[in-house]
């Protein structure tokens, strides 16, 4: 079937980072409204994608027509209602995050929000893609998830999307990638790796990979087959990147290069994962970005059930969708076998720990910062530790509360009612008040004021008491010194404020963000000795410095103004959020293996 609708994505010049973009349209409006997506599924932040696009000419039977902006993201151009409309335009790409555009000589990446205008009314049809070589070097190839119609053994040529939405959801990889393949539940699934050394051992991401596939696919589906024929993971190792976005049967990432996992000498075998190992947070977000195939490309938020790429899409349900699917990513590499028990545990410990010592969790329900997303969330301040709570850190302990209150009462698991939920919608849209049925259903009592509280409430959440009742030992730590503190601190290059905590010692001694912090200074011991006074460029070095004192002044530049602030040291021993770090260890192995395997 030929497509009404045929774009042509070149890669116009890589050193300029330019793409360029053509569209024809067959049986055009007669005044045709086009538009650019403001934002990108997945990532809730309006980013303005038109930006980065010059250059918009349009034509009819090679004679041009006038292209009229209607706003800062759409467009119209009168025409004859009759012959096929083109239209070309360029696109700016140098942005290496997942959500948009990039090239350069070393690769080429771009979503379609970034490059592809919509034609107003015509969103439903079927939209070929054309990927040309254009000015790329030589070796490139191309991956994608979309079908592929006809196309070179590089993966260049001709694709078809069956909507504007498919298309928007199917990013482009292109470059001279690693590329390996392996099969889960009889499912074909391809790893495709730009900017790896070497060393890098590819057949070890594959053989980890698979097993998270296939956990995930059992989970969901037992025996059947899940809703996509063929999966494309597309990773850029980066030197500091880190991120994910999904897709219907893709997701592009990012990880640190040192985070891959490396080939080994002959003989060694590789070590067990740490919680703290680079590559368990790959294989983590891996899972994260896997699981959301189901939980959120599919079972999604009502609101979610058509996008409007024009504006913000609201909805109070990400602590769902982010956060049940974080309380899972972890969970699932225990259950595929490539972490234990403990650490698994560490890896909730270092969960618990975040949302306790944040602020914001006692001004910010889950489902507000849900809806808050695209004012709040991506928009990261000075202040957003005390304002703000993350739906997804704080999602997955709701997700675990869930889970563990379920099996303590010994009537269901959260495995079963994601399960159940996915069959209530048809692994479509849904409503809070979907999870409340199942819930109620499964779990034969209503979970009403677990939602009232947990979701909607800023109370503390009972995750503590609930792992101890699993099997895990809880344990209470002295908490870093700069949580202690109340302060989040940068020790780069000298020691710099970057948040202040509220209620914290920090702020009460007046630090704000932004401040240096040159030196301590301590008053005289006895009238008549000199004040006592020390330049510091670490946090450790007060504690030392200050011995048994409590009192003390910091030494701040703020503003080119040097400016003194009363602190005052918090007393050891006190039993708070501020004062402690929670530990998490194994404590009844045959009970934690009821939960975790």
């Amino acid at each position: 079937m030929k497509a009404a609708l045929r774009y042509r994505v070149e890669a116009l010049n890589h050193r300029a980072h330019l793409f360029a973009i053509t569209l024809d349209i067959d049986r055009p409006a007669a005044s045709q409204k086009l538009a650019l997506p403001v934002w990108i599924p997945g990532s809730y932040l309006v980013r303005e994608f038109a930006q980065h696009l010059q250059h918009l000419q349009a034509s009819q039977g090679g004679q041009p027509l006038p292209v009229r902006q209607l706003d800062k993201h759409r467009w119209q151009v009168d025409n004859d209602g009759k012959r096929m409309l083109s239209l070309r335009w360029e696109v700016y790409a140098f942005d290496a995050s997942v959500r948009t555009a990039f090239l350069d000589a070393t690769r080429g990446f771009f979503n379609a929000t970034s490059l592809c205008l919509m034609v107003a009314g015509r969103e439903d049809e079927p939209h070929a893609l054309e990927i040309t070589r254009g000015d790329t070097p030589e070796g490139w190839q191309v991956a994608t998830g979309l079908s592929a119609a006809r196309t070179d053994p590089q993966g260049f040529g001709h694709y078809l999307a069956a909507d504007y939405d498919e298309l928007a959801d199917c990013p482009v990889e292109m470059g001279r990638f690693w590329s390996g393949e392996f099969t889960a539940c009889g499912v074909p699934h391809r790893f495709v790796v730009s900017g790896a050394g070497a060393w890098f051992d590819g057949q070890r991401l594959l053989d980890d990979t698979r097993r998270i596939c296939e956990s995930q696919i059992r989970f969901w589906h037992g025996d059947h087959k899940p809703p996509f024929h063929r999966y494309v993971f597309m990773l850029h190792a980066s030197a500091d990147g880190y991120g994910g976005l999904e897709h219907r049967n893709s997701t592009a990432l990012i990880a640190q290069r040192s985070d891959l996992p490396k080939v080994l000498k002959k003989g060694d075998k590789p070590l067990p994962l740490k919680a703290t190992d680079g590559y368990t947070t790959l294989l983590g977000l891996i899972s994260h970005e896997y699981f959301h195939t189901w939980n959120v490309k599919r079972l999604r938020p009502a609101e979610f059930r058509r996008y409007d790429y024009s504006r913000e899409n609201h909805t109070e349900l990400l602590w769902f969708f982010e956060g049940f699917t974080s309380y899972y990513d972890d969970l699932f590499l225990r259950r595929a076998g490539l972490i234990d028990d403990a650490t698994y545990l560490q890896l909730v410990t270092k969960t618990i720990n975040q949302v306790r010592q944040t602020p914001g969790q006692q001004v910010q329900s889950v489902a507000q910062a849900s809806f808050d997303a695209w004012t709040k969330y991506y928009r990261v301040g000075e202040n957003t530790p005390n304002a703000t709570v993350s739906y997804y850190t704080k999602g997955s302990l709701v997700a675990l509360c869930l889970d563990l209150t379920l099996r303590a009462e010994g009537r269901s698991t959260l495995d079963d009612v994601m399960r159940a939920l996915w069959q209530r919608t048809q692994g479509g849209p849904m409503r809070e008040s979907d999870l409340a049925t199942v819930l109620r259903q499964l779990g034969k009592r209503s979970f009403a004021p677990e939602l009232a509280q947990w979701v909607h409430g800023t109370d503390e959440l009972p995750a503590l008491a609930l792992l101890a009742g699993q099997g895990a030992k809880v344990q209470r730590d002295k908490a870093p010194l700069a949580q202690r503190l109340g302060l989040r601190v940068s020790e780069s290059g000298g020691l710099t404020v970057k948040n202040v905590l509220r209620g914290g010692a920090g702020e009460a001694a007046g630090l704000a963000a932004g401040d240096e912090w040159l030196g301590i200074e301590f008053a005289a011991a006895r009238r008549g000795q000199p004040v006592e006074a020390w330049r510091v460029r670490k946090l450790d070095e007060i504690d030392t410095l200050r011995g048994a004192r409590t009192a003390m002044t910091a030494l701040v530049s703020r503003d080119g103004r040097l400016l003194r602030c009363p602190l005052l040291w918090p007393a050891d021993g006190a039993d708070t959020d501020t004062a402690t770090a929670v530990r998490l260890t194994v404590d009844d192995a045959a009970r934690l293996a009821t939960w975790l395997s």
